[in-house]
């Protein structure tokens, strides 16, 4: 479920809330009971983290927009390789 931000304007008074998509929009502000509540428009903060998305694994060199300096795709094959050279 997604969180929605509301501002109230009549007395600037701000909120999150939890609702679902199919919710109706909150109108009454919880601050000073008045139905002025407006949903505010916001983007949505999130990474996706690790291997197995586009980002990490089909992005080649500078391309590559990762928060950490290598990935564990990278990791992984650095030990796969270095087995096999002893094996």
């Amino acid at each position: 479920m997604p969180i929605y931000e509301y501002q109230c304007a009549a007395c600037d008074a701000a909120m999150e809330k939890l609702q679902k998509i199919s919710d109706e929009p909150l109108v009454d502000c919880p601050a000073c009971g008045k139905p002025e509540l407006r949903k505010l428009v916001s983007a949505a903060g999130f990474r996706l983290k690790g291997g197995g998305w586009y980002e990490t694994d089909f992005k080649s060199g500078s391309k590559k927009n990762l928060a950490e300096g290598g990935s564990s795709t990278d990791a992984g094959k650095g030990a796969a390789s270095s087995a096999a050279k002893s094996a």
